[in-house]
């Protein structure tokens, strides 16, 4: 009812009614949990123990509750908490089972809700709005999300920064020092200068009569690197990003593969610190026996394990750790990022990484100079996480009062520089900070911007906004600020957060944020021409983008074509915008006009060989309705397919319910194509000269039969024949010179043994079409007119 987004204004979807339907049909696993749960008196959910995992207990609740065995008084649906598919994980969740918390479920409800209204409303109006007015959006979706757009924000402040920046130049006097074989460049004590005269005068004084550097102090003093805490699933996906180069979405999916295969606990906690019941000692005694890193953890064991440092416990997971061990190959693709959770498990119960730091001061002309370096004492925690931070940095001995010539002086000439564009570690810090998004979300979010072309990846995995991030972010800041800064999603979240705290109703939290967002809506729309202004100096119109290409069926005028994203063809006249697909070149088709609307057809041709004529007007509003359309290149019942694009059989494709048509533009290399899917089937090689769909069905399978005629010196047929009529899959002769494009082969039929899969009735009308029939007709009055 409401998928429709030309006879749907978006301000209805605030009041429509919210429906779940099944994720994959084709699984039809309600029916299958209905089937399992008759007979059985109890339920026991096994469900991700977060609050999504919740909200899923419930669904499956709705379908298995009805069809248990009634048990009066009896407790009959448990809910199993656990962290690992670790053995004694499972057991103990066994034996200490709860009841589904219904508060947590309907916080998703509501934030579900709450999500699809408010990004389902601005992305249909704006993606209409702009893409009817511009042609360089490179982008199909013009998406809005109360998740994403905050996100999107953060990069297009960032960039904002970097562009508005304005460097200032500094100076810094520059001493060089020779000893123990190396030169040593000493740091001035005053740092930095903005005014080139001082820092001149600076230099003077220090390099008056040649004065030597003097050691004035020399200090030693242990330091150290403190461990790390235990990981949360935002510290890892920043991990996994910079240590790895690997995206949070990515990452994001590994780590749900490693836990599915019993490798690390459950992926998605906000907790980083062990709780008191957390079997540290078993974790590491798993880790022995490994290849890499089996010796360190033995002498961990042996040595005594250290207190982990103190973190947040949400009460949610634990945080996330290896379950068992395992080498590359046992492992498989999500090897890097188990070795990375292994080695960062094993370094919360290190010790902390100590090393000597050395600091001499120096005086030169009673200016102060400093060299510092630093000794590792006990490497910790790095031995087994090492990233390079903690090398040694070695400084000659030095004695107080000691006197080194200078081997340079100069004055060094800087400007400051703009803060860096925003790392994915960065902005997920940023995210997790002002509550952006779950430890769940925060990588989708992050994925969506890359996809919809609103920032792009650049070295570092920096994110760099595109003008259409930034001219977006800008616009909704002239007409709403509060549409994208991240204080307003922060407050829906807690408002959720109250949901499952038992604090607040679902229903009440849905109604009075849904209000605030459809008031804003309406002011977005009304004062859209704001953005507008903002868009007309950035992108280039429909008109100057298109080309034309074919005739108008309403005003007879050129129809442009926009090949960038979204590929779509508009009337300038009729102010008109036809979407098309996504996926080939267009062109003009033979000068032809479509009989239901007078439009020129286009042909439509993609990089695998699939090419079809298509009428603007009719793939943009289906005559057959929208319903009947969805999913297929063009519909049988459309006149101009019915001659260019004649049904023969049923498509051979698994699970596919498409027709394979006769592409009567291939010749001299024939093919017939799916209407649906991308199966092709080459026929005849180039044995046949003419080929025509038949009126006729085959008696054993329902298909349309084949007139083919074959080229004189190359016809398969005996005794030099060249035409024959016959079905494509029942007949040996036709299906042995047929072969699938997009898959290993053609099946082969024994003739007079195929199960039917053509399109219309078995057996229909047999013997000459109706156009044989008028052929005919017309020979004879042609003969009596030459008789006369």
């Amino acid at each position: 009812e409401y998928n429709v987004w030309d006879r749907v204004d978006p301000l209805t979807l605030y009041g429509a009614k919210t429906v779940k339907n099944e994720a994959n049909p084709k699984l039809r696993m309600p029916k299958h949990f209905q089937e399992e749960a008759k007979g059985c008196s109890y339920l026991v959910l096994w469900l991700d123990c977060d609050r999504e995992g919740e909200n899923i207990c419930y669904e499956v609740m709705e379908n298995v509750v009805p069809n248990l065995k009634k048990l009066p008084g009896e407790q009959q649906v448990w809910r199993a908490k656990f962290s690992s598919l670790a053995p004694v994980d499972l057991k103990k969740a066994m034996n200490s089972l709860g009841s589904p918390n219904e508060n947590e479920a309907r916080s998703v409800d509501a934030r579900q809700e709450i999500d699809l209204k408010l990004g389902c409303s601005f992305t249909r109006f704006q993606t209409k709005y702009f893409q009817g007015k511009y042609g360089d959006l490179d982008t199909n979706l013009i998406s809005y999300g109360p998740c994403q757009t905050p996100t999107l924000w953060f990069c297009v402040k960032r960039h904002d920064e970097i562009t508005s920046f304005q460097p200032e130049a500094y100076y810094t006097v520059d001493a060089t020092i020779h000893k123990g074989g190396k030169d040593l460049h000493l740091e001035w004590q005053r740092g930095q200068v903005f005014d080139l005269p001082v820092a001149t005068t600076f230099k003077d004084i220090v390099a008056e009569d040649g004065a030597p550097a003097k050691v004035v102090e020399i200090t030693q003093k242990e330091d150290r690197q403190a461990r790390p805490q235990a990981l949360n699933t935002v510290a890892m996906l920043k991990m996994a990003s910079t240590r790895l180069g690997v995206g949070p979405q990515q990452a994001m999916h590994m780590a749900e593969r490693l836990y599915l295969g019993g490798w690390l606990t459950y992926p998605r906690t906000e907790t980083n610190t062990y709780g008191a019941n957390f079997d540290l000692r078993s974790a590491v005694a798993a880790q022995t026996n490994h290849p890499h890193w089996g010796a360190y953890a033995s002498e961990l064991l042996s040595k005594g394990l250290n207190r982990a440092r103190e973190g947040v416990d949400m009460g949610d997971h634990p945080p996330i750790t290896p379950v068992r061990a395992g080498t590359e190959s046992q492992v498989g693709e999500g090897w890097r990022l188990f070795d990375m959770v292994t080695r960062h498990f094993l370094a919360t119960v290190s010790g902390d990484c100590k090393f000597m730091r050395t600091r001499v001061k120096f005086e030169i002309n009673e200016e102060e100079f400093v060299v510092s370096g630093r000794k590792v004492v006990d490497p910790g925690f790095t031995k087994i996480q090492h990233s390079g931070e903690m090398d040694d940095i070695h400084v000659p001995d030095f004695t107080k009062g000691e006197k080194v010539p200078l081997k340079s002086l100069s004055i060094g000439h800087h400007k400051t520089r703009p803060p860096p564009y925003l790392s994915e570690s960065d902005l997920l810090s940023l995210m997790e900070k002002h509550g952006i998004g779950t430890d769940a979300s925060m990588a989708t979010h992050i994925n969506n911007i890359c996809e919809r072309n609103y920032v792009t990846l650049s070295e570092g995995r920096r994110l760099v906004p595109t003008k259409l991030g930034v001219g977006l972010v800008h616009g909704f800041q002239l007409v709403d600020n509060e549409l994208v800064i991240p204080r307003v999603r922060g407050n829906i979240e807690n408002s959720c957060t109250q949901i499952a705290n038992g604090k607040a109703q679902c229903e009440q939290v849905v109604h009075h944020v849904l209000k605030i967002f459809r008031e804003k809506f309406m002011y977005f729309v009304k004062h859209v021409d704001l953005i507008d202004q903002l868009f007309e100096s950035t992108f280039t119109t429909l008109e100057a983008a298109g080309r034309p290409i074919s005739r108008c069926g309403n005003c007879n005028k050129y129809l442009y074509v926009v090949d960038r994203k979204p590929v779509r063809m508009f009337c300038k006249n009729c102010d008109r915008v036809y979407k098309m697909p996504q996926n080939g070149q267009i062109k003009l088709y033979k000068e032809l006009r479509c009989p239901l609307d007078n439009f020129e057809l286009v042909f439509v041709a993609n990089k695998v060989g699939k090419s079809y004529p298509l009428c603007p007007c009719c793939y943009d509003d289906p005559p057959f309705g929208a319903k009947n359309a969805a999913g297929k290149h063009w519909e049988l019942e459309h006149p101009i397919y019915q001659k260019y694009r004649p049904a023969v059989l049923s498509c051979i494709a698994d699970n596919c319910p498409g027709t394979l048509c006769l592409d009567v533009d291939s010749g001299p290399k024939w093919q017939i194509d799916c209407n649906i899917c991308m199966q092709q089937l080459q026929i005849f090689g180039d044995k046949a000269h003419k080929i025509k769909v038949s009126a006729d069905f085959c008696d054993d399978c329902g298909s349309k039969l084949l007139s083919v005629t074959f080229n004189k010196t190359k016809s398969p047929l005996p005794a030099g024949e060249e035409e024959k009529t016959a079905c494509l899959a029942c007949d040996e002769l036709f299906n042995s010179l047929t072969t699938s494009g997009t898959s290993k082969g053609f099946f082969r039929r024994n003739p007079g043994k195929g199960k039917g899969k053509g399109k219309g009735k078995k057996g229909g009308r047999k013997g000459r079409s109706a156009e044989d029939e008028a052929e005919e007709r017309g020979r004879k009055l042609a003969a009596q007119g030459k008789k006369r």
